[in-house]
């Protein structure tokens, strides 16, 4: 499929092109660039996304990208630190929460201008977990 096939598409044919198991390897770069958020969002969902997408991904303009991007347990300590830094409260919240920040990342965030923010980091490190129904690819949750 190309990107003109792509663009005919409804948005229930391209969420179950994000959520697939059996992703084709031309539909990665249009998901990486989809217009619809909802898409965009269950692509960066994805466990299998790779350091390339997950690099694009993490300067997404939308908090709700970024956000789900956050939990990775695969981001590099400049991915973590920018996140740990994001205007945006929920994306610190969602880093809150993730085993990679530094013991200085975390201290910071206990002392977050945001409640919620305190109070995830103040309750420390926790895994980040999968989920997958059938047929479809494993997704962070």
């Amino acid at each position: 499929m190309d990107a003109q096939q792509w663009r005919t598409l409804s948005l229930d044919e391209r969420m179950r092109w994000a959520l697939s198991a059996e992703l084709p390897e031309a539909l990665r770069p249009l998901l990486l660039r989809e217009q619809w958020m909802q898409t965009r969002c269950y692509f960066a969902r994805r466990a299998d996304l790779r350091p390339p997408e997950v690099a694009e991904l993490v300067t997404d303009q939308d908090y709700v990208i970024r956000l789900c991007l956050a939990k990775r347990p695969d981001l590099t300590a400049e991915q973590v630190a920018q996140f740990a830094g994001d205007p945006d409260p929920n994306v610190r919240y969602a880093i809150a929460r993730n085993p990679l920040l530094t013991a200085e990342q975390r201290a910071q965030l206990r002392e977050d201008e945001d409640e919620l923010v305190r109070q995830a980091a103040a309750k420390g490190p926790r895994p980040s977990q999968t989920r997958c129904r059938p047929g479809q690819a494993p997704l962070l949750r």
